[in-house]
């Protein structure tokens, strides 16, 4: 564990030099502040208090930037080691490249909280500042929380995997670019267009479902939408995948971080100095 802590307390250090934890911070604080102003004309029309709406906006949010901001730290977390020459350096310390991986993702994941916490609270702030009684909202936006950094942490150890087959940071932005257009953007293209064809068949009924849940993106959005007060806003996501139930979805929430952990360090054990 002190291996892993001192690992990650480097990293930490060369993310504040390099201002990611100002540019993460910076990037939610906007939107959300943005989204948290926008969040309060459809109140009325859904009988919800305005923080449950705005925790409704903010889980589109989060779908496109956790995930976006997880990719854009991670993806030279290995391959910049090796550009840089300093891998052979880290690799001669008492610490397994687990440990290593480890220590990486504790210090990533802490910027991500911090960054999450302070957009999702500033928006909070707004909420409540113009209606007291959103604070019925709060266990909403608490569970927005704790999803949103799990999300990250799944896009974060897949960001690890694809440094370390990629070992190049040019290739290895390629790569997080593509994963991301593939799994936030497309995949929900693909599935609709699939839906369209099945015209209500049993792709559509039986199958469709569980490709939302097998999609941490997906299954980020499912979870929280169909959770939420501001049930018109989650009426379709909550209908269309009505046969799954909620503990499958938190489930493909948890196990994604430790499968693409598993992969990261599989890959990570690969790699040569």
């Amino acid at each position: 564990m002190t291996r892993i802590l001192a690992a990650a307390t480097a990293e930490a250090r060369i993310a504040i030099r390099n201002r990611w934890v100002a540019i993460a911070i910076a990037m939610m604080a906007v939107f959300s502040l943005v989204l948290s102003a926008m969040g309060s004309a459809p109140t009325g029309v859904l009988g919800a208090d305005r923080l449950s709406v705005t925790v409704a906006s903010l889980t589109s949010l989060a779908v496109y930037l956790v995930p976006l901001m997880a990719l854009l730290m991670s993806f030279d977390a290995v391959a910049g080691e090796i550009e840089r020459g300093t891998l052979p350096l880290v690799l001669t310390y008492p610490v397994a490249r687990a440990e290593l991986l480890l220590g990486k993702f504790l210090a990533h994941l802490a910027i991500l909280a911090l960054a999450v916490g302070a957009g999702y609270g500033l928006a909070a702030a707004g909420a409540l500042s113009d209606d007291p009684g959103a604070i019925s909202g709060l266990a909403a936006l608490a569970r927005l929380f704790w999803t949103s950094l799990l999300l990250g942490a799944a896009f974060l150890a897949i960001g690890y995997a694809l440094s370390a087959v990629a070992r190049r940071p040019g290739a290895a932005a390629g790569l997080a670019v593509a994963l991301w257009l593939v799994m936030i953007v497309l995949y929900d293209l693909g599935l609709l267009a699939a839906i369209v064809a099945d015209n209500g068949g049993l792709f559509t009924t039986r199958v469709f479902p569980w490709f939302l849940v097998a999609n941490p993106a997906d299954a980020f959005r499912l979870y929280n939408l169909a959770a939420s007060e501001a049930t018109a806003a989650a009426a379709g996501v909550a209908g269309a995948a009505g046969t799954v139930a909620l503990s499958h979805v938190l489930a493909s929430m948890l196990v994604w971080p430790l499968v693409g952990l598993g992969l990261a360090t599989l890959a990570f054990r690969r790699v040569t100095p």
